[in-house]
């Protein structure tokens, strides 16, 4: 397999398992805050921007995957590549992308707990986003250190 081939396939796993995680915890979130709205629809603005909050590790994924397609040239005709150079792009996609995957899937769990727990007591909305924010840094540790190796390979 060439080295582009491995620079690709990191950037499509950043983008993909990103993108899941952030679908998985936004659906559990919704699922949520939809059976919250029933009783309290008032509350819909607070539910939005708490469901809306796994919703940045497709964005990290994304960023990810770009900067790798960037780095190999496939905006402006690929470079070739070493196997090496490649396999590295691959970890750093692979990197983000499970770290978008978990965590936005367990911040939507948390997301839906604190979606509860405000409708129980809408001054909890602050702690719930708090609680929420905690599991998205994990998020961005994997951002910083899929974009510290990428921004690393010698192409």
């Amino acid at each position: 397999m060439s080295g582009i081939v491995l620079a690709v396939i990191g950037a499509a796993m950043a983008a993909v398992f990103g993108g899941a995680g952030s679908s998985i915890g936004i659906g559990k979130a919704g699922a949520k805050g939809a059976g919250v709205l029933a009783e309290k629809p008032n509350l819909f603005g607070k539910i939005l921007v708490l469901s809306a909050l796994p919703g940045s590790q497709g964005v990290y994924g994304l960023l990810i995957a770009i900067f790798i397609l960037f780095k190999v040239g496939m905006f402006g005709g690929a470079a070739d590549i070493s196997v090496e150079a490649g396999q590295q792009l691959m970890w750093a996609g692979i990197l983000m992308g499970l770290a978008g995957l978990f965590s936005g899937w367990f911040q939507g769990g948390v997301v839906a707990s604190g979606i509860g727990a405000m409708a129980r007591d809408e001054s909890l909305t602050g702690k719930a986003i708090v609680l929420a924010v905690v599991v998205e840094t994990y998020a961005i540790f994997g951002l910083l250190v899929a974009l510290l190796i990428a921004n690393a390979v010698q192409i």
